[in-house]
């Protein structure tokens, strides 16, 4: 905690400043971006669920590849589903997209908001928060800090499910030419550039999810019950969504457009499709971070 309070000191300085001031104050805002990132990925927690979710894409790709080579006569038995299966794993690149449609459904967005629920609550509840306060006027960055770190986070889990899935499906499954779901064939390294952009698309939706966790953690000092609570909102979004007499609302729930990266594997991409929902993202990230911000600066959240 010492650090973090010799990060503030640069704004604590009375008086106007001049000159090299800017730059340690952004060698201050990078000390302690530093020292977050540190705490949260040497935090074993936070190690152990990175490798849960590394664990899963090779667990659905075993799954699948015993799948599509039933042992037995009871093959026909599989139906569409098997053989759509059968088909989006006639190459490797695919076994990404499947983990990432998965895993979409919850365990990404809970290993999100482990940490965007600890983000501050955490802070307050271990009675560490005052410390980093200790200067009032580091609040906004202290906010931005730690939703920064929360950003990064969701990156490094979305491109752990990625990464992993990839070289699963390489080792399981054939590698060549890509065939989109419009039935156009595309190159491999195409192919590869379409899934970077559906892992970013994906970790979009992660951070807007890691906007609506800061702001319950800044509601709370007991950080389970900011987690329990944004799994309980990504729930009750999933299952909304899923019910025809709310389809008036779907299109604004949260979670409805998480799924739609399957635009991006189609000749045209779907480039509406994908800007309603990165536009959903925004949207829940300004009102979610406003909000945040709006109360861990006025609020006594040291207490």
């Amino acid at each position: 905690m010492a650090e973090a309070t010799a990060i503030e000191s640069p704004s604590a300085a009375p008086g106007p400043v001049a000159g090299p001031v800017p730059v340690g104050h952004a060698r201050a805002w990078l000390r302690f971006f530093r020292s977050e990132l540190r705490q949260v990925f040497l935090r074993r927690r936070n190690l152990l669920l990175l490798a849960v979710v590394a664990l899963f894409p090779i667990l659905i790709g075993v799954g699948l590849r015993l799948a599509s080579h039933p042992s037995g006569g009871g093959g026909g038995g599989g139906g569409g589903g098997l053989s759509f299966v059968t088909e989006l794993t006639g190459n490797g690149i695919f076994l990404s997209f499947i983990a990432l449609s998965i895993l979409l459904t919850l365990v990404m967005p809970v290993v999100v908001a482990v940490v965007a629920g600890d983000s501050i609550a955490g802070e307050a509840g271990y009675g560490t928060l005052r410390y980093l306060l200790a200067v009032p006027a580091g609040r906004t960055r202290l906010l931005a800090v730690k939703y920064g770190v929360i950003v990064v986070f969701a990156l490094a889990v979305t491109f752990v499910v990625t990464g992993v899935a990839l070289a699963t499906g390489a080792v399981l499954f054939p590698i060549g030419p890509v065939t989109l779901l419009s039935g156009t064939t595309v190159s491999l390294a195409e192919g590869i550039g379409r899934l970077v952009f559906v892992s970013l698309y994906v970790a979009a939706a992660m951070a807007a999810l890691g906007a609506i966790g800061l702001a319950i953690s800044t509601l709370t000092e007991h950080a389970i019950g900011a987690i329990a609570a944004l799994v309980i909102f990504v729930v009750a979004s999933e299952v909304a969504d899923q019910v025809p007499q709310f389809a008036v609302i779907q299109p604004y729930l949260p979670t409805h457009w998480w799924n739609s990266f399957d635009s991006l594997l189609r000749v045209p991409i779907d480039s509406s499709t994908l800007l309603k929902g990165l536009l959903s993202f925004a949207v829940y990230l300004v009102i979610f971070g406003s909000f945040a911000w709006a109360r861990f600066t006025t609020a006594d959240v040291t207490s």
